[in-house]
């Protein structure tokens, strides 16, 4: 009894330390995102308001305003917090836009079954091709001066076309030009792609193509080491 007493008691600490952990986080978030987003508090203060209000509003119709009242804060507080992780992503893809290493950064935090490889391709000026494979097929995303990452995307696709078939091969090149996909905007791109093979078909495709092995590219992981703390706490914010 004594051993799962003492086991439990430090389970209890750890899970504490984790929680005042994840609050450091926040905070620190909150103040970095404060220093350069002024906005920031009017958009927290009203998104609260309004979903407070409306919740209040709606108890008031049907004759129970105080009831609701509690609803409408929790429900204000949470959409609070939905503002700010959003505010703070979009700071973070600011700041990470345009550096070598980028893409690789914005690839890092896709969930679900994608299987990404970095850096499959380069040049010396640290152009990069990436390789993600997921439900579209085969997706690769380039960073990097167009006329040389073409090259390198063609490269790639007459390589690992001999080995997965009729496999659909989409091309994604990071800019801010016609035709190019915005750094902010890749997450979203990738995941309105059409789903065209299996859970099954991707683990096999990334076999082949994994056993074709990289042409490795030197390049900088991550873009700045703000952009990594942010980062953390995004994730902080979705455990939330």
């Amino acid at each position: 009894m004594a051993g799962k007493e003492k086991a439990s008691a430090q389970e209890k600490q750890a899970q504490r330390a984790e929680r005042k952990q994840k609050r450091g986080q926040f905070f620190e978030a909150f103040k970095m995102q404060l220093r350069e987003d002024k906005g920031l508090i009017p958009w927290l203060l009203g998104t609260f308001i309004v979903i407070a209000a409306v919740v209040f509003a709606i108890g008031w119709l049907i004759g129970q305003p105080w009831i609701l009242l509690p609803l409408g804060v929790v429900l204000g507080v949470l959409g609070a917090v939905i503002v700010f992780g959003r505010r703070v992503q979009r700071n973070v893809y600011a700041k990470a836009d345009g550096q070598p290493g980028a893409a690789a950064w914005a690839l890092d935090q896709l969930r679900g079954g994608w299987r990404v490889k970095q850096a499959v391709a380069g040049t010396t000026q640290l152009d990069a091709l990436h390789r993600v494979v997921g439900r579209p097929g085969v997706i690769l995303v380039a960073e990097g001066a167009p006329h040389r990452v073409k090259s390198l995307i063609s490269q790639e696709k007459k390589r690992i076309s001999r080995v997965i078939g009729q496999t659909p091969i989409y091309e994604v090149i990071i800019g801010d030009e016609e035709g190019q996909v915005k750094l902010s905007k890749l997450q979203r791109h990738l995941m309105r792609l059409p789903r065209n093979i299996t859970t099954n078909q991707v683990d096999e495709i990334e076999k082949r193509v994994t056993a074709l092995g990289t042409k490795g590219a030197a390049m900088p992981k991550g873009p700045t080491p703000q952009g990594a703390k942010m980062r953390n706490v995004q994730r902080t914010i979705r455990r939330r």
